[in-house]
């Protein structure tokens, strides 16, 4: 079963316009209540090897670890939820707390929602 926080493979074709497509890595960032519940759809953040410094809250690097073998930039701009079917291979890696409460926190900025 699929878990908050882990990095999988996805199939994010067919993209429009500036979505990042093809099969990539994505962050589950959906709460575990929905994925134990077996929701169809997920909550993801995209990862790129383009990797851009000094990018947050839009992007944060993830450094390479277990299955993931380049370090990587989540898209947190790019958040979106796909069909379950889209994803196709994992858990590569799981982020670390300290690296998923950065990400919470550039979700909540980059959606202008409060702080916790």
């Amino acid at each position: 079963m699929p878990s908050r926080g882990e990095v999988w493979l996805a199939n994010l074709d067919p993209r429009r316009g500036t979505e990042p497509g093809k099969t990539r890595p994505v962050l589950l960032l959906q709460a575990q209540a929905l994925l134990d519940a077996g929701h169809p759809s997920t909550l993801v953040v995209p990862l790129t090897t383009s990797l851009l410094d000094d990018a947050e809250p839009l992007r944060i690097r993830v450094p390479a670890s277990q299955r993931l073998r380049r370090p990587s930039d989540l898209l947190v701009d790019q958040l979106r939820a796909i069909d379950n079917r889209r994803l196709i291979e994992g858990p590569l890696t799981r982020l670390p707390r300290p690296l998923m409460a950065r990400v919470d926190e550039a979700v909540r900025e980059v959606l202008g929602l409060p702080g916790a």
